[in-house]
């Protein structure tokens, strides 16, 4: 994979008949499923059928399994995501019929024009802080359009077409693609190493997010987390621009101050200083912080406040980020997207929380037992003392192979780099064959403990199996 490179933005009333390859991907299929909504003719093809192939065929899309040129049929317009390989046949077609070929942060880019724009970035958080505005906001009865790079717990949906005039999405850094869009707010909520087998080093991960502030439209807003060192450089950068900047976090001098996180049950509640107190109810001090860069957003829009808090106290999550999969013998089991050791920090902590509170409240004291799949080669390599690090937060670690997903192997780079850091103190088990790890994780988990499967590849599958093996023991 690579940095892509930000073209001209095609109104969405001219792409024509739009093809997309690879269509039931979550950010994909978000963005067929708002151009139905607008009437635009969609197909759309992929390597295998899924539930979201079937929605977006119900919604009109004439949709495929598997890759074929004549998929391809009389599109105007073809849709394709950075991990389509040059060789596919569809983009082959494509490529000899001399069809507009758009990169997927391209076509949303189209579906935003026209809209108040604001694209949420950040290293972490940027997919729980979109789903959170897009649920304060139509609470507030804004009803945005929105793109999330994941799904609403409530809704099982990740995009959609709103009646409103503001359009949310998520802004990925990861292959540069959120140079395509101009928003008239942006939020960065961090910024740290990541990604650098684009990027080659830290130093050109800041210098694009410099260029994602520079595109926020002249008069627009960037809110910027105070608590992040190069967010807060970010927010220099803007104000030098004649941009409007609103800061939040727990740091003295934020503008939307965060004080007296309290942890309640898989939630919390905290105060935001020029804003009141909020009630949350998906747990964590970081989802607190994504709170209030939801309420700055909220106030840049000149969104009731009040409509906003109770937007947050509904907000059920998004699927994959601490997202509770059930209890069976005593023992919780939960799911997370955390790939970066300061996700896996972020998650583990909230975990200690809840934990701690149901001791408090006279439960078992449970322990925190965390499968943890590595994802992707380079990060493996970058991370591995880091990752084993924030492992040691747990009480007992069950480490997988890495998930390579577009990479190829790297020799000695395996998942025992991890289970190797992990503190003394923490249990480490190193479970290179997939299929055991359920059992392993079952005979681990004692009652009152939490098992949370961590990683972005397919150990987000591994919960239900954990939960049936811990019912039939």
């Amino acid at each position: 994979m690579s940095l892509i490179d930000p073209g001209e933005v095609v109104p969405a009333g001219e792409l024509g008949r739009v093809h997309f390859i690879a269509i039931g991907g979550a950010g994909m299929s978000g963005i067929a499923r708002i151009m139905l909504r607008r009437g635009i003719a969609v197909s759309g093809s992929d390597a295998r059928d899924s539930e979201l192939l079937g929605q977006l065929g119900d919604l009109g899309a004439k949709v495929f399994v598997g890759h074929d040129a004549a998929h391809v049929g009389d599109a105007d317009t073809v849709v394709v995501s950075t991990a389509i390989r040059e060789a596919n046949p569809e983009l082959v077609a494509a490529r000899e019929r001399g069809l507009r070929v758009l990169h997927r942060s391209a076509a949303l880019a189209s579906l935003m024009e026209g809209r108040r724009a604001v694209a949420v970035a950040g290293t972490h958080g940027k997919t729980t802080t979109t789903s959170m505005l897009t649920v304060a906001l139509q609470h507030a009865g804004a009803d945005p359009s929105y793109c999330i790079g994941g799904q609403l717990v409530t809704t099982g949906l990740g995009a959609d077409e709103g009646t409103g005039d503001v359009f949310v999405a998520e802004a990925d850094e990861s292959d540069g693609s959120f140079l395509m869009y101009t928003p008239h707010i942006a939020v960065v909520t961090n910024v740290e190493a990541d990604h650098l087998d684009n990027y080659g080093g830290f130093e050109m991960v800041k210098e694009n997010f410099a260029r994602f502030v520079d595109r926020i439209e002249p008069g627009g807003t960037l809110v910027a987390g105070a608590d992040d060192p190069v967010a807060m450089e970010l927010a220099e950068h803007a104000r030098a621009r004649g941009l409007t900047v609103r800061t939040y976090g727990e740091a003295d001098g934020a503008d939307l101050r965060v004080t007296g996180f309290t942890p309640r049950g898989l939630g919390s509640r905290f105060r935001i200083e020029g804003a009141g107190e909020v009630a949350l109810g998906v747990p964590g001090r970081h989802n607190a912080l994504n709170a209030a860069a939801v309420v700055a957003v909220a106030q840049a829009l000149g969104v009731d406040g009040a409509a906003v808090r109770e937007g947050l106290a509904a907000f059920g999550g998004a699927m994959r980020r601490l997202e509770r999969k059930g209890e069976a013998g005593g023992v919780e089991v939960f799911d997370s997207y955390a790939h970066h050791p300061t996700e896996l920090t972020a998650d583990l902590e909230a975990t200690r929380d809840y934990l701690g509170e149901k001791a408090a409240s006279g439960g078992a004291p449970g322990r925190i037992v965390a499968v943890f799949q590595p994802h992707l080669y380079s990060r493996t390599r970058f991370f591995a003392a880091e990752f084993g690090a924030a492992l040691g937060m747990a009480d007992v670690a069950v480490v997988l192979d890495v998930y390579g997903a577009r990479e190829d192997p790297e020799p000695g780079v395996t998942g025992a780099l991890v289970a190797d850091a992990v503190p003394a103190g923490t249990e480490t088990v190193y479970a290179p064959v997939r299929d055991e790890v359920p059992g392993l994780a079952a005979s681990l988990a004692r009652p009152g403990d939490v098992v949370i499967t961590l990683g972005a590849g397919d150990v987000t599958a591994l919960g239900p199996l954990v939960l049936e093996r811990l019912a039939s023991r």
